[in-house]
């Protein structure tokens, strides 16, 4: 098996006595760096009503990251489907398409990406669309977009008979953004095959879920227009440093974060020093444990081994890395450590 494509997936988290302007500043400068180090693509996410992370609205991000770079492919890990109606989505992502052709991702998640309080203040109606429709939503969405580059009928588009005929996501013109769906369970890859479109998995959130993921999305498969075959890519919580001590010094924030996002606290991420004298319970230690799992620390070539293992194990041609440590320098040095493992060709 050739080795993976590395790209990045960043939430821009917020630390501490940080700003979100700060964390928006850092996914720009990052995104400048991990481009001249040579990865693939790179993803912004999509949060609301959170004082963890920055990104609320991806497609604005992306706009900027475009310009930023030359040649890496920008795009979002992903636009949350609950809470807009497809012609805009397919609108938004035509209009980036044609500022940058041919170097636009659209990812898409089922989730609402905020709780129900928020995704009721989200929407202009009144309520969400439930994830049972999200399957429309997604049908809708590529119809627009291959409408919008004149396909029609069996070609592409709308069928002739469809009500939405002769609507077009403006601007029109060649080009459709790659899209991928992202989850992490069943659901997704089931929507994903029966699409043909890609399929991203996030490992970050559910690693034991992967194998029968992924297995029922290349099971269920179904050649579309844009994909002939199934194409995966899994995005995975890295940290990697000079030493195995200081990786997991490093991640040390991350991981208090993740305890008590699942105890109901929705906190800037902690300081390296305040997670390492974090006052932690034998419980928590235990809950902790399970948590570090979820991620992969070490030297470069530590992680380099793992990542390997993941792609044999799940045949996954590429990862989209998720780092997250207080300090932007020490986030960026893991990005380079693990450029310079796998040899990435950096850009001239």
């Amino acid at each position: 098996m050739h080795s993976p494509l590395l790209s990045v997936l960043d939430q821009s988290p917020i630390v501490a006595g940080g700003t979100a302007a700060q964390a928006l500043t850092n996914t720009v400068d990052l995104a400048r760096r991990c481009e001249a180090l040579g990865y693939h693509r790179y993803w912004v996410a999509e949060h609301h009503n959170t004082r963890s992370f920055a990104g609320s609205a991806p497609e604005v991000l992306i706009a900027r990251l475009a310009a930023e770079a030359r040649s890496m492919r920008i795009g979002s890990g992903g636009v949350m489907m609950p809470h807009y109606a497809p012609l805009k989505v397919a609108e938004t992502f035509r209009l980036l398409e044609a500022l940058y052709p041919g170097r636009i991702d659209l990812g898409l998640g089922r989730a609402a990406g905020a709780d129900p309080r928020t995704t009721a203040a989200l929407m202009p109606g009144p309520k969400a669309y439930p994830p049972e429709v999200f399957p429309q939503q997604v049908e809708l969405l590529r119809q627009f977009l291959e409408d919008a580059t004149g396909l029609e009928g069996d070609a592409g588009g709308f069928p002739l008979d469809h009500p939405y005929r002769g609507i077009h996501a403006a601007p029109t013109g060649p080009g459709i953004p790659d899209m991928w769906l992202l989850g992490s369970g069943g659901d997704s890859a089931m929507h994903a095959a029966v699409f043909g479109l890609n399929y991203c998995y996030a490992h970050f959130i559910n690693p034991d879920a992967a194998a029968d993921a992924f297995a029922t999305y290349r099971r269920h498969f179904k050649p579309s227009r844009n994909l002939k075959a199934p194409r995966t890519a899994m995005a995975v919580s890295v940290m990697a440093a000079e030493t195995t001590q200081d990786a997991h010094r490093l991640a040390a924030s991350r991981n208090l974060w993740v305890l008590w996002l699942m105890r109901g606290r929705h906190d800037p991420f902690p300081t390296t020093p305040e997670a390492l004298s974090y006052p932690y319970t034998e419980e928590d230690r235990a809950v902790l444990a399970g948590i570090e799992a979820r991620g992969l620390t070490g030297t470069p070539q530590q992680v380099h081994g793992a990542l390997h293992t993941l792609a044999a194990e799940h045949d996954v041609p590429e990862f989209a890395l998720v780092t997250i440590t207080p300090d932007h320098a020490d986030r960026v040095r893991s990005y380079a450590l693990l450029a310079d493992a796998f040899a990435l060709q950096k850009a001239a």
